[in-house]
């Protein structure tokens, strides 16, 4: 996931912003990390370089 996604991404249930942790990342892109809604608290895998924006009930276990 390239960070300038940063600029258009937002929660998906509440609509507001979200804040980026970056676990690995190569010069281009954020390899693994969690996206965390500033608002709301929920959390959002990014595994690979994509960004899992599913609800929580959503996604698999």
């Amino acid at each position: 996931m390239k960070e300038s996604l940063m600029d258009i991404i937002c929660c998906p249930l509440d609509k507001q912003e979200l804040e980026l942790d970056v676990d690995e990342e190569d010069e281009e892109e954020v390899l693994e990390g969690t996206l965390t809604c500033t608002e709301c608290g929920e959390r959002y895998p990014i595994e690979d370089g994509i960004p899992n924006l599913l609800p929580p009930d959503m996604r698999e276990a």
